[in-house]
Order: C-alpha cells, then sequence, then structure tokens
C-alpha cells in the first residue's frame, strides 16, 4: 500500500464545455482525427432512400486502444463554439432515438481498422424537418492508470497523475422533406491585428429547415481586376435551430497585397455528389 493518497483526474478533450468536460472537434480531408483515432466520414447524413451507413475508425497508433461510442446532444452557439445539452432548444430535435447502432464498444489493434454500422429506424414516424445528434467515440483508459509505476508522492503526502482521455464526436443529421435552407453573408467587417496583420469578420445568416455546411473563401480584387485568393476555412456549419454565426477568419498578410484599395470577395460554397455549388457571396470594399 502507498502511503500517500492517489488522485487521477480525467480531463477530456472536446471544443465545448459542459460541466467539467471540455470537448475537442478536428476535421481534415473529410478525417476526423483526435489522438491516434482517424474516423471517415466526418458527418453522417441520411435523407432520401438511405437508410444505413458505415463508419471507418482506424487506430493510427502503436497501441492498442478500445472506444466507447453514445450519442450526445450539442448546442452551437452564435461563435461556433459547442456545449453540450439534455433538452433540446426550441425548434431543435434529437436524432439518436430513430438511430441504431453496432457495435458499441470496439478495440483497434495498431494499425488496424474497424467499420461501424448506423441505421434509422421508424423513419416514417418522423415529421418533416431536420434531426440531429452526435456519435461521441471515447478512449478508454487502462484499468491501471498508473501503468505499474506509481507516482512519487510529494511532501504533503499527495500523489498526483493525470490521465488524459481523448473523445470526438460526428454529427448524425436525419432529414425528411423538401429542404428550404438558405444562407446570406453580412455585417463584413476588417480588423487590424499587430503587425499588421489584418481578419475578416463574418456573420452567416440561415434560413429555413435544415442546417447548411460547407466553405469559406475569400479573394482581394485589386483595382486592376487582379484576384488573389487570401483566406479560406472548410467545413463551416451553421446547425438548426441558429439563425446566425459570426465567423473570423485571418487574412494572408504578404508584401504585394494592398488591404487599403480594391475589395474583398466572399463566398460560401457547399459540395454535394461531388458537385461544388456557390450559394452565397457578398463583396467588402477596401478603402
Amino acid at each position: 500500500m502507498y502511503n500517500a493518497l492517489r488522485f487521477v483526474f480525467m480531463t477530456y478533450s472536446k471544443v465545448f464545455i459542459s460541466g467539467f468536460v471540455l470537448f475537442l472537434f478536428l476535421a481534415s480531408k473529410g478525417l476526423m482525427a483526435q489522438g491516434n483515432l482517424l474516423i471517415t466520414p466526418k458527418r453522417i447524413i441520411f435523407e432520401g432512400q438511405k437508410r444505413s451507413q458505415d463508419i471507418n475508425l482506424a487506430n493510427i497508433g502503436n497501441d492498442t486502444a478500445r472506444y466507447e461510442v453514445s450519442f450526445i446532444q450539442i448546442r452551437m452557439k452564435e461563435d461556433g463554439n459547442f456545449e453540450q445539452i439534455i433538452v433540446p432548444d426550441s425548434g431543435q430535435f434529437f436524432a439518436d432515438k430513430n438511430l441504431r447502432l453496432f457495435p458499441r464498444i470496439v478495440t483497434l489493434g495498431p494499425k488496424e481498422a474497424q467499420l461501424i454500422k448506423i441505421q434509422v429506424s421508424q423513419l416514417n414516424k418522423l415529421l418533416p424537418g431536420e434531426y440531429r445528434s452526435h456519435l461521441y467515440f471515447r478512449a478508454v483508459p487502462n484499468k491501471d492508470p498508473f501503468d505499474g509505476n506509481p507516482p512519487k508522492a510529494d511532501t504533503a503526502g499527495v500523489s498526483v497523475r493525470i490521465v488524459p482521455i481523448f473523445g470526438i464526436s460526428i454529427p448524425v443529421i436525419i432529414r425528411t422533406g423538401e429542404s428550404t435552407a438558405k444562407v446570406s453573408l453580412s455585417q463584413i467587417e476588417l480588423e487590424n491585428l499587430p503587425d499588421n496583420h489584418k481578419m475578416i469578420k463574418v456573420r452567416f445568416n440561415r434560413t429555413g429547415n435544415f442546417s447548411i455546411y460547407g466553405d469559406l473563401k475569400i479573394e482581394h480584387i485589386s483595382d486592376k481586376g487582379t484576384i488573389t485568393p487570401v483566406g479560406n476555412i472548410k467545413g463551416i456549419s451553421v446547425y438548426t435551430p441558429n439563425l446566425k454565426r459570426d465567423v473570423k477568419v485571418n487574412l494572408d498578410h504578404r508584401p504585394e497585397l494592398n488591404y487599403t484599395s480594391g475589395k474583398l470577395l466572399v463566398s460560401f460554397s457547399t459540395t454535394k455528389d461531388g458537385q461544388t455549388e456557390q450559394i452565397a457571396s457578398a463583396e467588402f470594399v477596401l478603402k
């Protein structure tokens, strides 16, 4: 027995805060990544005749990892951050009661991959609209958090060992009925940052029955008509029931770029079935 009282603090990585839980969302090139776990695709959408989809989990690490899979509910705030909720907001509908998932516990050896199947059930009982829950993959730590190496006690007789528990979430959306979703861009502002860097602020205004998702692109158009890409963010979403979201983008800082003349073209595009479509744009005149 150790004389020291041992505490194990479990830290959770996610981007929204709920109680003492901190969640982190990461996305890149169609993959979601956290720790040594890669997930494909980074979102699941059921619409039309789709009734089931596969999710691929891959352990890119050198150690065996175990994950528990469950559903959580999330609220998006106007600044794009998230927080976990239990009761839906007005106009928000959860999807988990109409989803089946198998398996719910996954063990992956080093460099090993496995498929998880998710299915929609009782779709005919849903009223037209959008239903969303988030699939949460939580890494399960070793039973012995000290790995056989007990920490040394400090002078107060207390030993501390921090054990990180990684988690990652992806949205699962069920859509029924025809889409009336639209988006516009407004309240564009250019801000000065230290060292003469620039940042642009854009407000997304969503209307209709579905969430919107796509890529934001900013181009500088000089007085002579020269077009130069100066900023972008991939994978911006505005989830129902939110009607607006504010987004900030750091612009490229290069000597040849003059942010005191010409204009900035801000455009938002979405991709479906391999086809990219611009669905909103706005201009900001530079002075």
